[in-house]
């Protein structure tokens, strides 16, 4: 385990939450918003079930990484929609996993340069 993560239990973070709470990181969105907005962050990659975003956002709530807010919005049935939004500790910890990917991204790229440039690496 590396140092980044030991001082950050919360760390790594699964891909699917990843991309629920960078849904959130602007604004304040529905169930169905966050479905289609991780949809088309991932790429079409991660297209979430109905019950496995509110399982995850049940789990969020209970970490307490997002938030539900009051909403005047309704859906077609005239029910008011949850809306749900960060919180300051979700943002610390999107952050803080944006900051290690960064790391790993940064170090992947060093040695490939390295590698492409005729470089040596060490033996394994």
């Amino acid at each position: 385990m590396n140092v980044q993560t030991e001082s950050n239990p919360n760390l790594p973070i699964r891909e699917a939450t990843f991309y629920i709470l960078l849904s959130l990181a602007l604004k304040p969105h529905h169930g169905y918003a966050i479905m289609k907005d991780v949809q088309s962050l991932s790429g079409n990659r991660i297209i979430l079930a109905t019950g496995t975003l509110y399982g995850a956002l049940k789990r969020l709530l209970e970490l307490g990484w997002i938030q539900r807010v009051n909403s005047t919005q309704s859906n077609e049935t005239g029910r008011k929609r949850i809306v749900y939004r960060l919180t300051d500790m979700g943002r610390g910890v999107l952050d803080a996993e944006v900051f290690r990917l960064d790391g790993l991204v940064t170090a992947a790229r060093s040695r490939l340069l390295d590698e492409n440039k005729g470089g040596t690496q060490a033996p394994a």
